[in-house]
């Protein structure tokens, strides 16, 4: 289905707030804010007892909004893993454990370092592993008091504790951490929650003139050292909110990161934001929507100002009277002494105590969470009472195209970029890869500028003789995207071209140092190319990054029975399987290596274990068959 949508018919041009508010530019930086609160003090406390402000913390009793009593185990009926958080001496950790009958046959315990989520709806867990970061995989979910497994880790997806938190994620959970930029999950400092600069901008020129006594009367004047959000037009405004409550398919302009955002631009200026649509998108929608669902209000489209600020006030929970004031809102366009200010029996009125928000922004689960529910802001006439019917919600969805709600006029190669995106996070549909060749084709952008989405699009559609055609197109020595030369090497690699693949893995390696997963490649190549001492140069690099990688430790023990070191190659798939007691390859070689110690009964274990784990290993049942 090659459909695309836009946001809406114009975009004004808003050069005067670049000019006015002076910490837009380039020149202002951030100050962090203990020191905002030094002046601040009373707006900071309560902030932080926002969801905001609570969005990330370490993991601590006093942070966790967690149960951990008998009922606090989790298991994965899909991996056949158990999981149980506790705390001990102040420190979170998570077992995950196998049973064999009552027997433990399996444990692994990691320790948990941050909990992400204000515990409104969510606390999930990340694992630092030497600046690495990884979400392990359970979640409490708070509204209905339970554990279970984490959002995504469900049906058989369970990465267990290696998905990545990569910077798009991070930096709406959070504020800015100090990202190596040569990785796609090591940060060197980590802060604690979303600080008040994300939503205000860098602070640095506010901070020195107040400090020379260059002071504003607010009250009737604006402060331009400083972006505030109410003195922004409002499409400006819906932008900084909908940075992070506008969970689309993000898809970085050229050159830019998640980290140069500033209140007072475009979202547009840093990404496009794309939303798939359904033919029931009425009814199917993620939790962070609340501003794609606003703009569909009537309430919004028929007003000038209406924006998030109308009701919410940053500084104060939701839960709070100062951080709700959606009624006053609501009736300062239908007030209550006018005759059609409610079309519902007053005896529903006086039920819910005229609670607009009751009736008219009804509770809803959401697609991507489980175990919640949240504030439809599409503001509507549908009340609880005629919502649509169980079997309307049942509707088989049809995806119609991608929506870009950050741009008036997205690109061919915008939408190209959008749908891959789509592709690789979402939905793996042959019709999403169709739309994506669509635009691609009808670009009319030079062939250069194409180049690296047009990779990526033969990557994902697996055809990688057409990568191996395309690659000497542009020269090695003018890429630039580590992820482009990682395709084409993979595609050399597919086609057992290890020469050829070999120089395109070691640019990826060389623009992306600490993307483990583009070291562990070039080091298996290596090994494939019998140059035995890089690739192991190479797995020692990365187990000195990460010592939890099955892929490097089973490669290592290969090393190691190749050059006779047998009680080495043993430790090695010991310990591989120590992280992953189903990991094929160090399952295969551990049980290779004890036949050749004629270990026999060790060995059938081994390969039995294997067998019923990965049943399609044609040569692990014809070993067992032998034996």
């Amino acid at each position: 289905m090659l459909l695309a949508y836009c946001k809406r018919a114009d975009q004004p041009d808003y050069a005067w707030v670049k000019e006015k508010f002076r910490n837009l530019g380039d020149s202002a930086e951030y100050v962090g804010m203990n020191t905002c609160m030094s002046c601040h003090k009373n707006v900071h406390d309560s902030y932080k007892q926002t969801g905001m402000g609570r969005s990330f913390d370490l993991a601590t009793p006093f942070r966790s909004d967690a149960k951990f009593d008998e009922h606090a185990i989790v298991y994965d009926k899909d991996l056949d893993y158990y999981y149980k958080p506790f705390f001990k001496d102040s420190v979170l950790y998570v077992l995950e454990f196998r049973l064999n009958g009552k027997d433990t046959v399996y444990k692994r315990m990691e320790r948990i370092d941050y909990i992400i989520g204000s515990g409104h709806h969510t606390n999930s867990h990340m694992i630092q592993r030497n600046g690495y970061l990884f979400q392990a995989p359970i979640t409490f979910y708070t509204q209905e008091g339970k554990w279970d497994l984490a959002p995504g880790f469900e049906k058989g997806a369970n990465s267990r504790f290696n998905r990545i938190i990569a910077t798009e994620c991070l930096t709406c959970h959070n504020h800015f951490p100090k990202h190596v930029n040569t990785s796609e999950n090591k940060y060197l400092e980590m802060p604690r929650g979303i600080e008040c600069e994300r939503c205000h901008g860098p602070g640095s020129i506010h901070v020195k003139e107040k400090l020379k006594g260059i002071l504003v009367d607010t009250s009737k004047y604006a402060d331009y050292s400083i972006t505030n959000p109410r003195h922004l037009p409002r499409d400006l405004q819906m932008d900084l909110c909908q940075r992070c409550h506008l969970q689309g398919v993000a898809v970085l302009n050229d050159g830019k990161s998640f980290f140069d955002f500033k209140p007072g631009m475009r979202l547009s200026e840093i990404m496009q934001v794309y939303l798939p649509r359904f033919t029931d998108s009425h009814e199917r929608f993620i939790m962070a929507s609340q501003a794609d669902r606003l703009r569909m209000s009537p309430c919004y489209l028929k007003s000038e100002d209406l924006s998030c600020i109308t009701c919410h006030n940053p500084h104060h929970s939701v839960k709070s009277k100062e951080g709700n004031k959606s009624n006053e809102a609501c009736r300062s366009c239908h007030p209550s002494n006018k005759k059609n200010f409610c079309s519902a029996p007053a005896a529903d009125r006086k039920l819910e105590n005229d609670n607009c928000v009751k009736c008219h922004m009804r509770r809803s689960g959401s697609i991507d969470i489980p175990h919640i529910t949240i504030t439809d802001h599409n503001i509507s006439k549908l009340t609880a009472k005629n919502k649509i019917s169980e079997k309307e919600q049942k509707e088989i969805a049809k995806f119609l195209g991608l929506q870009c709600l950050s741009s008036t006029k997205p690109s061919d190669l915008d939408l190209a970029k959008g749908y891959l995106a789509l592709y690789d996070k979402h939905m793996k549909d042959l019709t999403v890869l169709d739309s994506a060749s669509f635009y691609l084709k009808r670009s009319k952008e030079p062939a250069k500028a194409k180049f690296n989405t047009r990779i990526h699009y033969l990557f994902a559609a697996e055809n990688y003789s057409g990568i191996v055609q395309e690659a000497p197109t542009v020269s090695l020595s003018e890429m630039t995207d580590a992820w482009t030369c990682y395709r084409i090497g993979e595609g050399f690699s597919r086609l057992q071209k290890l020469q050829e693949a070999l120089p395109y893995y070691e640019k990826a390696v060389k623009l992306r140092q600490y993307n483990l997963d583009f070291q562990e490649k070039l080091g298996v190549l290596y090994a494939r190319l019998t140059q035995m001492g890089k690739a192991k140069d190479i797995f020692n690099f990365v187990l000195s990054e990460d010592p939890a990688r099955p892929l490097t430790l089973a490669n290592l023990g290969l090393i190691a029975a190749g050059s006779g070191d047998f009680e080495r190659a043993m430790y090695y798939y010991d310990k591989a399987l120590s992280f992953d007691p189903d990991y094929e390859n160090a399952l295969m070689n551990k049980a290779a290596l004890l036949l050749h110690q004629k270990k026999i009964i060790d060995a059938r274990k081994v390969l039995q274990h294997l067998v019923k784990k990965h049943p399609n290993n044609m040569q692990a049942k014809e070993a067992l068959k032998v034996l």
